[in-house]
């Protein structure tokens, strides 16, 4: 076909155009709930109507995504270095890197506006954004280092900062600048999150919160469009510079944090030591923080206030109450949304094997849902789904499957061709070579795919529920926040970390005993 001749960026270019001449016919015919999706050109009459009162929004989102940005990279990048010098620091410090993986930004964000002040809490949101995927990434890149390059240094009596400066950091460039392609619109959300609990006066976010209650879809549309050029914007420029220093954008995918190898080899008490210290420094990083920042007793709750005001007060059992009611809502939804977003990702890596012109027509879509603020994303959902399960659903979905299927399809690109040869030679087809070797082969990816999408679950219900539905652990922190109810603030932050925790760690139990069985390595 001549399309299959084009550039790459053509074809791109070209599906591009044909969604926005579709858009246009559907928004200048009313066809989604009435006018709730406007065309592009009144979103681009409406943006340059508007266009006095961004130039301030858009630097103080920049700016709190900017400095969080840095402040969490360099951090990350310093904590990989440590963890692959230093493995045992990695055991000790588990708990910790996955309370943060897990840890919903609504969550923390009326708390972090309540003890801290200015920029801070953007600032604070932003780098917690960045750290994982680029500790992630950077324990990926060092680990996987050709070994010969290594043995070279060390028989010239290199050290192992030698073998770090000399042969692993460069081999780890791509993998790290993959990472940080990530981290960039993940800061640009933690900015707008935090400005959107209350976190100043400037901002996208505080713009799109006092533009809800006025009926104007191009408006919300083009702040959210604004905040999604940002995101986007900072996501290609870590891609054209990988590109350029390395070649490659390849994807970044969990690594490996558990040396199974390592762990028999240590004593019993050893490994209980570690194990120990890795719940407990969660914990310890918690009160901590509590007291360098000074911050009052009736606004923080160390783990002794917070098991008093669930337990031990008079009014326990109507918190308690309150919680439970939350969560029996909530935890449906996570459950619903995480295996439909993870069915959809699935889906569209096996449709990438067997059409790749349909996956390159859906990539700009996918794009968008990658790189816009969630907070900008569910206005616009509400406009145009209304404010039931459906909205919950759709948002979850939207936040979920685009990271599930980028580690999807990579596991499916990277099974041998070698092994697809035997059932072609036998003249199975397309499908059954998916069925036979393709998923089996590529199982470690699902359930690195799986774990990721956990906490985005939880994340995308409850701002759901924080922005439109008025139910669960959403709406319980935002009525919270409305009665300065500071314990049921921290109780919803803490619980929501727990619960995307076990969630994260029952997939992993699982990963281990199905990759065990079936004699294959763990990605975990």
């Amino acid at each position: 076909m001549a399309t299959d001749r084009m550039p790459g960026w053509v074809r791109g270019l070209l599906y591009t155009l044909a969604l926005l001449v579709l858009w246009e016919g559907v928004g200048q015919l009313r066809l989604v709930a009435g006018g709730a999706l406007p065309p592009p050109t009144a979103i681009a009459l409406r943006l340059f109507a508007d266009w006095a009162d961004y130039p301030n929004h858009i630097l103080a989102t920049i700016q709190g995504a900017s400095i969080g940005f840095v402040i969490g990279n360099a951090i990350a990048l310093a904590a990989g270095v440590l963890f692959v010098l230093f493995p045992v620091t990695s055991r000790v410090a588990r708990g910790l890197n996955v309370a943060i993986y897990a840890l919903p930004p609504i969550a923390i964000s009326p708390i972090l506006v309540l003890t801290l002040s200015g920029m801070a809490p953007r600032v604070v949101l932003a780098a917690i954004g960045c750290y994982f995927v680029t500790m992630t990434a950077t324990v990926v890149g060092l680990s996987q280092t050709d070994a010969r390059a290594v043995d070279v240094v060390k028989a010239y009596g290199g050290s192992k900062w030698a073998v770090l400066r000399l042969v692993q950091w460069r081999s780890a460039l791509p993998s790290i600048l993959s990472g940080l392609r990530i981290a960039a619109p993940n800061a640009v959300l933690g900015a707008i999150l935090a400005e959107f609990g209350g976190g100043g006066r400037w901002g996208l976010g505080v713009y799109l919160l006092g533009s809800l209650g006025r009926g104007e879809p191009d408006r919300l549309w083009g702040i959210g469009l604004m905040a999604t050029a940002i995101a986007a914007f900072a996501y290609l420029a870590f891609a054209v510079a990988a590109n350029a220093i390395t070649g490659t954008t390849q994807a970044v995918t969990v690594p490996s944090s558990v040396a199974k190898a390592a762990d028999r080899d240590r004593p019993v008490w050893q490994n209980a030591t570690i194990a120990a210290a890795s719940v407990a420094l969660p914990f310890g990083v918690w009160m901590l923080l509590i007291w360098a920042l000074g911050v009052p007793a009736m606004l923080a709750k160390s783990p002794a206030g917070l098991f008093e005001y669930l337990f031990l007060m008079p009014n326990s059992p109507v918190a308690q109450e309150r919680l439970l009611a939350a969560l029996a809502q909530t935890l449906p939804m996570t459950l619903i949304g995480m295996v439909a977003g993870l069915a959809m990702a699935l889906g569209l890596a096996l449709a990438s094997q067997i059409y790749p012109a349909i996956v390159r027509a859906f990539m700009p879509i996918a794009l968008v849902t990658q790189t816009m603020p969630l907070v900008a994303l569910t206005p616009l959902l509400v406009l145009m789904l209304g404010r039931g399960y459906s909205l919950i659903l759709w948002v979850t979905i939207s936040v979920t499957f685009f990271p599930a299927f980028v580690t999807m399809a990579q596991g499916l690109i990277l099974v041998p061709r070698a092994a697809l040869e035997v059932p072609r030679a036998y003249g199975a087809g397309i499908l059954t070579q998916l069925r036979l070797v393709s998923l089996p082969a590529s199982l470690p990816y699902l359930f690195a795919a799986t774990r990721l999408t956990v906490p985005r679950a939880l994340l995308g219900v409850m701002i759901a529920e924080w922005l439109a539905t008025g139910t669960g652990l959403g709406n319980l922190l935002n009525q919270s926040r409305g009665y300065l109810d500071y314990g049921m603030i921290w109780t919803v932050a803490v619980v929501s970390v727990l619960i995307s925790v076990a969630f994260y760690q029952i997939v992993v139990v699982v990963e281990h005993r199905v990759l065990d069985r079936l004699g294959m390595a763990s990605t975990n």
